[in-house]
C-alpha cells in the first residue's frame, strides 16, 4: 500500500540513494513473523471464510501489489470455487501524508454485482485507503463484501474501520518480506520481519 511509506518519515529521504546500492548491505531485517507462523493462520484464515459462506463462490480481490503473496496463499486454503481479481490503488497528492486522497490506478476486469467478494489486504495501518476502497465496491452491489488482512497495525489507524478476517496485529513498525516492501525490494521473503536503516549521516 502506498501510504506505508509515509511512516518512514525522515528516512523516505534516503530512499533513493538506498535503492541504488547494491543488495542494500546496511539495511537490515529484525525478524517478526516466521513463514511457518504465516503459513498457520492461513489455514485457519481460509477455514473461516469458507465456514462463513458454505459452498458459495468466493471473489478474491487482492490490492496491489502488496497482497499478491497472501492471496495466492490464502486461495489455496479456501476450498470450493474461488476466482480472482485485482486492483491497484495509491495516495496522491504534494505530500505523501494521511490527507485521504486516493486514486485508483487499475480497476476490476469484471463486475462484482451479487457475488460475494473478500477484499484482500497485506497490512491494515491508516485505513484510509482501505475506506476508499470498500466505499467504491460498495457502490457496485456485491452481495458480500468483506475484508482479509494478514497484518493489523492499529496504532496507526487513522479512520473507522476494520477487518473481518486478521492473521495477526503488530507493533507500530515499518515492516517488510511477505509481499511488503521498500522501495520494491524485499516483497519475496518468506518471512516478515522489521526493516532497520542505517542512520542518515551529515
Amino acid at each position: 500500500m502506498a501510504s506505508r511509506k509515509k511512516q518512514l518519515s525522515k528516512r523516505t529521504k534516503m530512499k533513493s540513494a538506498t535503492a541504488k546500492t547494491p543488495a542494500a548491505s546496511q539495511e537490515t531485517v529484525l525478524p517478526l513473523l516466521t513463514g511457518a507462523a504465516i503459513q498457520e493462520k492461513i489455514r485457519e484464515m481460509g477455514r473461516q471464510i469458507r465456514a462463513d459462506f458454505p459452498g458459495e463462490p468466493l471473489l478474491l480481490v487482492g490490492v496491489l501489489k502488496g497482497a499478491v503473496l497472501f492471496l495466492a496463499d490464502l486461495a489455496r486454503q479456501i476450498p470450493g470455487e474461488v476466482t480472482f481479481d485485482f486492483i491497484a490503488v495509491s495516495s496522491y497528492g504534494k505530500e505523501a501524508k494521511s490527507s485521504g486522497q486516493v486514486k485508483l490506478n487499475k480497476d476490476l476486469d469484471s463486475s462484482i454485482e451479487g457475488k460475494t467478494v473478500i477484499v484482500v489486504e497485506d497490512i491494515l495501518d491508516t485505513g484510509l485507503t482501505l475506506e476508499y476502497l470498500l466505499r467504491v465496491l460498495q457502490q457496485r452491489k456485491p452481495k458480500n463484501l468483506r475484508v482479509a488482512v494478514l497484518l493489523d497495525k492499529k496504532e496507526r489507524r487513522l479512520v473507522d474501520v476494520h477487518a473481518d478476517y486478521t492473521g495477526f496485529a503488530i507493533p507500530n513498525e515499518f515492516v517488510v518480506g511477505y509481499g511488503l516492501d521498500y522501495a520494491e525490494r524485499y516483497r519475496n521473503l518468506p518471512d516478515v520481519g522489521i526493516l532497520s536503516l542505517p542512520p542518515v549521516s551529515h
